[in-house]
């Protein structure tokens, strides 16, 4: 496996686990059903990540997210300490590298 795919798979990993325990605006992280519940935003929070994306706009895309697309009113709180643990998991990686 080459070192980019490997990085790559590390990261949607980690995304999918952050969206899923931290994240989970919809309250599913409990049901194993729904599990790829977040999958569908991976590929996006991933390409942002390794594009350097600021926290502001990382921030924005998930709460157009959660209140735009999912029609909730959202949680500020919640969803910038998903963005902290988002920048420190693109720092980890990219240290790693």
């Amino acid at each position: 496996m080459s070192r980019y795919l490997h990085r790559a798979r590390e990261y949607q990993c980690a995304i999918r686990e952050i969206l899923m325990r931290e994240w989970d605006p919809i309250g599913v992280s409990g049901i194993p059903e729904a599990q790829d519940e977040y999958d569908s935003y991976i590929t996006h929070i991933y390409s942002q990540l390794i594009r350097h994306k600021s926290e502001h706009e990382i921030f924005q895309n998930l709460w157009e997210i959660e209140t735009g697309h999912m029609g909730l009113y959202g949680n500020r709180q919640r969803t910038e300490k998903v963005v902290s643990l988002l920048m420190e998991l693109q720092q980890g990686i990219e240290k790693a590298v």
